[in-house]
């Protein structure tokens, strides 16, 4: 079985599990409080979540300070045209986000078209081809859908994030206070309701992350030599990132993470997986990191991110 299919084949199954939870825990809501009160909450939770979707490109825009690459013949739109072909696409709108830290995303909405914005600092830290491999990554992401389908999946965990704390304040404050049963059953439903939150989240997290190997996959696919490139471009995005101060990029450039092609709050962790190799050649970079030793701490810090280590990716990439 190829690596690719065992990536599809984890996601289809990881996404099953998460809508048979939820699903599950739902029901047995339902069942206890009665179907109106849930029924309106979730009602509002979609109504939010659409709406923040549908707005979310232009806060991007705004938080970003994004201005659109004229189309012409300069060499980046040359190069979305081309992969964008590559991968069955109409080409998306190529943005330039004014920020310093390498890194790029795929966004947008039906109100504002779909987008793909590289950082100054990307253009800065990478060469050309590696840039090209990148590009193929955020096209990946828009191929596999993968701003709407994130956005369907985080919508399960919110419900029961909002449901479990309107339980507990309404008990609180006694909304569901009565002379039969007080208000204990009430608080109980809204701490399992927030479990529930937490571990569908963890599962969302996962899910986060398979998306980013299929859409390393992707890129591996359209570009030239791309595993080369794209492991040579995310062990420079890192090691730069990681090197530029990072903990005070995270209240900047973090609110928008799950965008990113790495994860701006992990790069001090994932720059010490490439510490003592900096200055070495590409290719040497990407075995040094390659070689270093998954801890424990990795493991778990993982499960808390919305991306892969690095260190796991790309082996990933290598294995493709």
């Amino acid at each position: 079985m190829s690596a690719l299919l065992k990536l599809r084949l984890t996601i289809l199954g990881t996404t099953t599990l998460l809508i048979a939870i939820s699903t599950l825990f739902m029901a047995i809501l339902l069942s206890l409080l009665g179907a109106l009160n849930i029924i309106s909450l979730i009602f509002v939770v979609i109504v939010f979540n659409l709406g923040q979707w549908l707005i979310a490109p232009y806060l991007i825009d705004a938080l970003y300070r994004t201005e659109e690459i004229p189309g012409g013949r300069h060499w980046l739109s040359e190069t979305v045209k081309r992969l964008s072909a590559e991968s069955g696409l109409k080409p998306p709108k190529l943005m330039l986000a004014n920020i310093p830290i390498p890194n790029a995303f795929a966004y947008g909405s039906p109100l504002s078209g779909p987008k793909i914005a590289v950082t100054k600092g990307l253009l800065n830290a990478l060469e050309r081809e590696e840039v090209e491999a990148v590009i193929g990554h955020e096209l990946g992401h828009l191929k596999h859908r993968d701003v709407q389908f994130m956005m369907f999946l985080s919508v399960l965990p919110a419900i029961f994030y909002y449901l479990g704390y309107s339980m507990m304040y309404s008990s609180w404050y006694g909304g569901y206070r009565n002379r039969e049963r007080g208000s204990s059953p009430a608080i109980l439903i809204g701490i399992a309701s927030i479990a529930i939150y937490w571990v569908l989240n963890l599962i969302v997290l996962g899910l986060s992350r398979l998306r980013e190997y299929y859409a390393d996959a992707h890129s591996v696919s359209i570009v030239d030599d791309g595993r080369r490139k794209l492991s040579e471009a995310l062990a420079k995005i890192v090691t730069f990132t990681g090197r530029q101060a990072a903990g005070q990029m995270r209240g900047a450039y973090g609110s928008f993470k799950c965008l990113f092609i790495t994860d701006p709050d992990r790069a001090m962790e994932d720059l010490s997986e490439v510490s003592g190799v900096w200055g070495s050649r590409d290719e040497q970079l990407v075995r040094e990191v390659m070689s270093k030793r998954i801890t424990m701490f990795d493991r778990i810090v993982e499960l808390f991110s919305t991306h892969p280590n690095i260190v796991k990716r790309l082996r990933a990439i290598q294995s493709l």
